[in-house]
């Protein structure tokens, strides 16, 4: 008897729904698409209202073959691709090849795979919704006309081998801009003063902060400032002369969309996009948890919403009430406000069930499956619970007529802190720290046990690290979360920035790249014009606006900036950094080239002398095991460590950089660590020394 044929992408999620449904169904997968338009060639009729030319992927002649003789068997197909717009796409191409009438009840969607989820979808099975498909085809024909037609004006003008993407370009113009605000930042001088009090004998000391003169804010903006306010309050009485007390109120994160998981983990877990996404689509497709059978531990990982269904809310509030209590439970189910644009029809990704904790499933992860699960569990769980509410302390303290402060902060009641609170792309300066004040009263007087003027330098505007510039694309509108993860690889693997110590850096030909198309196609660079493609594409998904026009209103204006940049651009030259390195093999300077994983020397001989070189940087500091010198190295992965000269003789490395200052109880070298206890310190490199200090190092202080 013939029974209905279920078609998803991959082989872990047919697996997963095949034994929820048994022998009732057949369950096959089709790895992914199965068309798409043609390497070989440019495959857009422009003459033709922009028709695509859509192939067979290379490969994917057995699986199609597969397919279509399931198809002719089954008593009916059902396509069950992603719910967003590549799987509605997969879903049309699916139904053109196997000749299943798209209009027909042929689709089911689901957005979490467990058993009811699967069950539920094939009940309501729908016809393909064209507008996504639209979408999804006007996309990858905008990618091809700029693909196609400038990458290979680039590699005519510029170097064989490079790419312009539409959206990896704008990328690269963001990174290239900060570093343009790093190099033009002029770091100004400033002080602070800080005063070490305390009340009464049982009371514990704490810090105060100069503000100005009767509580007006000064600038401190050189060392003869600071001898000024420091002559004016020595010896006199410190005295509090204000003391204001709030309640403050923390609300939770929202639940996670692709990009705030993105860069959580990155923050958290130190994952890159790719990772992140890897691991997510494994704990989405479904994971043998025993005898429990398979199931999918979150909800699809492709979603911009922070929307969460009805049986979801009353599910948390119940699991929450059950294991804090009452009043970890807000009178309301907590609403997050999307982004403008988000597709509300889906849901944030989430647990698929709370009573799958992360230490019931534990035992069936990987260390890398269970570290993510567990932060979708907690961030989901957070999201349910009530605030925090803090009790907020801020003193001001006289000292003849200047004005000092403290602010302090006791949390009354943790809320939903009692399980997550979310991370920081970068460390508050010290000015807006909080600590814990002790009891204190207006006419206070307190001893002063310290008081001393420090010295800062204002800082430049951070270089991006991958969760920073995911923020910043979806921020800008830039792309969709599901295509951060192939741009951040592309970007680096054609040579157009390196990471160094984890943040973007660009090279001399990303730059170039930038400014040649900053000045002839100031339309595929520009953030805004890329971002007003993106609504242009969400209003096709609605219905609102053809595919054709968009493509077409795109299409002309570039077509005249491409003959124009072919006439008027001439060869350009990279200079090569020449550096003082000699190739033992031919004796030529070698020069620096840029790879996937930074900077390294090369044999300018190419391709006659194919030697290259890592560039290593030889530190100041002696190896505590053989005394050779310290240099620095790069693991497979391209995480930064410190290792021996004398390697492979010596094995001694260090993941912290040294400085060229010794341990003063053993000779061997510091280094700096932080932890969150401890703050920054300068440790003994040496297992087995318990040497450490704390304070402004007195050396080179690592980078």
């Amino acid at each position: 008897m013939a029974k209905p044929m279920i078609i998803v992408e991959s082989p872990a999620k047919a697996r997963t729904i095949e034994k929820f449904l048994g022998r009732r169904y057949a369950v096959k997968a089709s790895m992914g698409h199965v068309r798409d338009l043609p390497k070989s060639q440019f495959g857009v009729d422009v003459d033709k209202d922009f028709a695509p030319k859509y192939i067979t992927i290379r490969g994917k002649g057995e699986i199609l073959k597969s397919l279509r003789e399931g198809a002719r068997k089954a008593a009916k197909v059902f396509l069950a691709t992603d719910p967003d717009r590549e799987g509605e796409a997969i879903s049309w191409h699916l139904a053109e090849v196997l000749g299943v009438d798209p209009a027909a009840d042929c689709r089911i969607e689901f957005h979490e795979i467990t058993k009811d989820a699967i069950a539920k979808a094939i009940k309501k099975p729908r016809a393909i919704n064209t507008d996504l498909v639209d979408a999804q085809q006007a996309r990858r024909i905008l990618d091809r006309v700029v693909g196609y037609r400038l990458s290979p004006l680039l590699w005519r003008k510029v170097r064989r081998g490079l790419s312009a993407g539409r959206v990896q370009s704008v990328a690269v113009r963001l990174i290239t801009d900060r570093e343009e605000e790093v190099k033009a930042f002029v770091k100004e001088e400033y002080w602070s003063i800080e005063a070490r009090l305390k009340g009464g004998d049982d009371s514990q000391p704490f810090l105060a902060r100069y503000v100005g003169p009767n509580g007006q804010k000064a600038e401190l903006g050189n060392s003869a400032s600071v001898d000024e306010v420091l002559g004016r309050v020595k010896g006199k009485p410190f005295t509090v002369t204000s003391v204001k007390k709030r309640e403050r109120h923390r609300t939770p994160a929202p639940p996670f969309t692709t990009s705030s998981l993105q860069q959580e983990a990155s923050r958290k877990l130190g994952f890159s996009v790719r990772r992140t996404m890897s691991i997510a689509q494994q704990l989405y497709e479904g994971l043998d948890l025993g005898s429990a059978g398979t199931v999918g531990l979150v909800t699809y990982i492709r979603t911009d919403s922070t929307r969460v269904a009805d049986e979801a809310h009353r599910e948390a509030r119940a699991f929450i009430k059950e294991k804090f209590g009452a009043e970890y439970v807000p009178n309301e189910p907590r609403i997050y406000e999307d982004k403008r644009g988000a597709q509300g029809a889906h849901e944030a990704i989430r647990p698929t069930s709370l009573e799958r904790g992360p230490e019931v499933v534990k035992e069936f992860l990987t260390a890398e499956q269970f570290k993510l699960y567990r932060l979708v569990w907690e961030r989901f769980l957070a999201s349910e619970m009530s605030q925090a509410v803090l009790d907020t302390v801020t003193a001001d303290i006289g000292a003849n007529g200047d004005t000092f402060r403290a602010s302090g902060s006791t949390v009354r009641f943790l809320g939903f802190m009692a399980i997550y609170t979310e991370g920081q792309d970068e460390e508050k300066p010290p000015e807006e720290e909080e600590g814990l004040l002790p009891e204190l009263e207006e006419g206070l007087r307190l001893a002063v046990l310290g008081i001393e003027g420090k010295q800062h330098f204002t800082q430049p505007p951070p270089r991006y690290t991958e969760a920073m510039l995911v923020k910043a694309l979806e921020e800008k509108g830039i792309g969709r979360p599901s295509t951060y993860a192939p741009i951040i690889e592309t970007i680096q693997y054609r040579g157009y920035v390196v990471r160094e110590d984890r943040r973007f850096v660009p090279t001399e030909l990303g730059i170039l790249v930038v400014d040649l198309l900053k000045e002839h196609f100031p339309k595929i660079i520009d953030v805004a014009f890329t971002a007003n493609l993106e609504e242009q594409l969400d209003e096709i998904e609605e219905g609102d606006r053809r595919w054709q026009a968009v493509v077409g209103e795109f299409y002309g204006p570039f077509a005249t900036d491409l003959k124009r940049a072919e006439e008027v651009i001439g060869p350009v030259e990279i200079p090569e950094e020449e550096s003082d390195v000699v190739c033992e093999k031919c004796g030529r300077k070698m020069v620096v080239k840029y790879g996937r994983f930074g900077k390294f020397l090369a044999c300018p001989g190419f391709p006659e002398c194919k030697n290259t070189k890592p560039i290593v940087e030889v530190l100041k500091a002696k190896c505590p095991v053989c005394g050779g010198q310290m240099v620095e190295r790069k693991s497979r992965k391209g995480r930064r460590f410190y290792g021996c000269s004398n390697y492979p003789e010596c094995t001694f490395v260090s993941w912290q950089k040294p400085l060229d200052r010794n341990c003063p109880e053993c000779g061997s070298f510091l280094v700096q660590r932080k932890s969150k206890t401890e703050g920054t310190h300068y440790q003994c490199s040496r297992e087995g020394c318990s040497y450490a200090e704390y304070g402004e190092p007195e050396g080179d202080e690592p980078s």
